[in-house]
């Protein structure tokens, strides 16, 4: 029997936020919170799936939690939960940014598929 193997999150290939505006620490940590809204992340598992070093995880996160872009969501035993603020304006602006750009990338896809008709 074949076992499956985890599939991290640094293995799912190139967002659209990603694609557009670069790969620093702080815009990794908050593409997979956003491309994971209903999931919370300790700063470890964060780490780990972003195959991110601890240190630069904490230094950028950091970061984020004072802008008040991520936030406390539960403990679970001694680990802290974080998810993305979707309240905060800027994570509203990221979301609407990447859904607009999501939206045109499909369109101008499906112009390819449909057959042109000549008069």
């Amino acid at each position: 029997m074949k076992m499956s193997r985890e599939v991290l999150y640094s293995e799912t290939g190139d967002s659209i936020l990603l694609k557009a505006f670069g790969y620093s620490p702080k815009l990794r940590i908050i593409d997979i919170l956003l491309t994971n809204p209903f999931f919370d992340f300790s700063k470890e598992e964060l780490a780990k799936e972003l195959a991110m070093s601890k240190q630069t995880l904490y230094k950028n996160f950091k970061d984020l939690e004072e802008l008040g872009v991520v936030k406390y969501s539960r403990q679970i035993g001694r680990a802290t939960m974080y998810r993305l603020n979707k309240e905060h304006p800027m994570v509203r602006k990221i979301d609407e940014m990447t859904n607009e750009i999501s939206l045109q990338i499909a369109e101008k896809e499906m112009e390819k598929q449909v057959p042109k008709v000549h008069a």
